[in-house]
């Protein structure tokens, strides 16, 4: 039985590459989008189906889930790529309605759809959910905070959900390549160019997701840097909890014990 896939964002950029690399690979896709256009037009290149799925409403993703299912069979893999740019700080330019909406497609649509892939997923005896989140999530983005936040959060989340699912042998690991050639970078092309900041092809990008797949961790954070190889980011436990005495204070939960930081 050939593996099925559902990839949010589908209609361009790295979720339509992604798309079709999952299609030369024998995956049967779901391809969703808010573009309807753009995604049917993905879904037929590749010989999948499309489905409209707006990524802030929790409903559209377990609809997606369902078609994949009944199309499909079942689902093996959820890359959930769909994401915004955000554009605005704190001060100028700021609203209320413009942050939720970011918010809400950047992390919201990432919490929905692992909400509505992993019963899917377990029902398969496992799987991989992909989450694109972002450079900006690894490394303080001064000059859009905002978008940082969103992009940060999926990348907690997804270090925090690796060990909670490894025993359904279900993976759960995030995609953050820098600055690549696409849709989402349209407003800010020119001046990265011109301070001189490297772009990534989107075939670097799915190069990574590849190794992703072919890889054995969960809970990891990839960075997609132009000139490196992609590889897991190595974070730094923070330090671990001390008696009065400055002893080791002891943890019965070996999880919390890892939430609570090194000794």
């Amino acid at each position: 039985m050939a593996k099925a896939a559902w990839v949010t964002g589908g209609a361009s950029g790295i979720g339509a590459a992604v798309s079709r690399r999952l299609a030369s690979q024998g995956y049967r896709v779901l391809v969703t989008d808010v573009d309807e256009s753009g995604g049917s037009a993905v879904a037929s290149e590749i010989g999948g189906i499309f489905k409209r799925c707006d990524v802030t409403s929790p409903a559209d993703s377990l609809d997606a889930v369902a078609a994949a299912t009944e199309a499909f069979g079942g689902l093996d893999l959820a890359f959930l790529n769909a994401g915004v740019a955000t554009g605005f700080a704190l001060e100028e330019g700021f609203t209320p309605e413009a942050y939720r909406r970011v918010m809400s497609i950047n992390l919201d649509g990432v919490v929905y759809g692992v909400h509505a892939a992993l019963p899917a997923l377990k029902a398969r005896g496992g799987g991989n959910i992909v989450a694109t989140a972002s450079l900006a999530g690894l490394t303080a983005v001064p000059f859009d905070p905002i978008y940082g936040a969103n992009k940060a959060a999926v990348v907690g989340l997804v270090r925090a959900l690796g060990p909670v699912y490894a025993n359904d042998n279900i993976r759960v690991n995030a995609l953050c390549p820098s600055f690549a050639e696409t849709a989402i970078i349209a407003n800010v092309r020119d001046s990265l160019i011109g301070a001189g900041v490297p772009l990534l092809e989107v075939s670097d990008v799915v190069a990574a997701f590849d190794s992703i797949l072919a890889g054995e961790g969960t809970g990891e954070a990839w960075y997609v840097q132009v000139g490196r190889p992609a590889e897991p980011f190595a974070f730094r436990n923070v330090p671990g909890p001390r008696t009065p005495a400055g002893d080791k204070a002891p943890s019965a939960d070996a999880s919390v014990q890892t939430s609570l930081g090194e000794a």
